[in-house]
């Protein structure tokens, strides 16, 4: 899978990548044209699932380059990775503030940013999904932007090992936003239509990054560690709550340390 990368720029590199994460929202969105329902506990693991890919992708694929990077920093090689983590998570945080969006299973009338007794349920999720998956699109179109400012083969396999661990914590999402609007009535084109459509921001979100970092070699580690932080803030606000707001709090407990075990055994087999 490596080679295949090496024949193109990392701005390629990334937007095929993340053609892949896509396309893995998509197939969870799928779902809904072989059942209307999914059993409860098994999303919940799917999440915590999730849960456990994106926490262990952001320290190995994000953070801990981003440290090794910051080794000549006059201040400390720890504080590129604390400035930017710190940064990411406040700018998702003000970002959830000002959009209106849903989280899965939750009461409309509760739904953060929420103004308008109109808004639509299916809006707020799609809304909720997609705030979310731009810092993991930027996470990816940043690992691959790092190739351009002279990363080795040993990078570009970190790069593919965290769109493939992205892209496997994509299928809950898919299904999270696709599966709730189906079993409220919604029809399994539309229910399919808006679960993948909360994927399609990732390409774009990683196409900025890559380019970004592409020519800014300086903010390369700040802009790893921000990409980290708003993954964490999304696993600690959204993730983790959702996945055991049923009661299903030791599965999803189980499936997070699974989650996070397969993607650092991937990223350090593979990276």
């Amino acid at each position: 899978m490596v080679h295949f990368f090496q024949d193109f720029n990392p701005v390629t590199q990334a937007f095929i990548a993340t053609l892949f994460t896509w396309g893995m929202t998509a197939l969870g969105a799928a779902l809904v044209f072989a059942t209307k329902t999914l059993n409860q506990r098994l999303l919940d693991s799917m999440l915590g699932f999730a849960g456990g890919v994106m926490i262990a992708a952001s320290y190995w694929s994000l953070l801990s380059p981003a440290i090794e990077m910051s080794n000549d920093n006059p201040i400390g090689a720890w504080f590129p990775a604390a400035f930017g983590f710190l940064l990411g998570g406040i700018f998702l945080w003000g970002v959830n503030k000002v959009i209106p969006h849903q989280h899965p299973n939750a009461d409309i009338s509760k739904a953060e940013g929420y103004r308008s007794k109109g808004r639509k349920r299916s809006t707020l999720l799609v809304l909720a999904i997609t705030l979310h998956n731009i810092p993991e699109g930027l996470a990816v179109g940043i690992a691959f932007g790092a190739l351009a400012n002279g990363g080795t083969e040993a990078s570009l396999a970190g790069a593919v090992t965290l769109a493939l661990g992205i892209g496997i914590q994509n299928f809950p999402e898919g299904v999270a936003v696709s599966m709730p609007l189906r079993g409220e009535g919604m029809s399994r084109r539309k229910s399919f239509l808006y679960g993948q459509f909360s994927g399609m921001v990732e390409p774009i979100a990683a196409v900025i990054g890559a380019i970004a970092v592409s020519f800014i070699e300086p903010l390369l580690p700040y802009a790893l560690s921000f990409a980290a932080g708003a993954m964490i803030f999304v696993v600690a606000e959204e993730v983790i709550p959702g996945s055991q707001e049923n009661g299903h709090k030791d599965l999803a407990s189980m499936s997070l340390m699974v989650g996070f075990v397969l993607m650092m055994i991937l990223d350090v087999a593979l990276g």
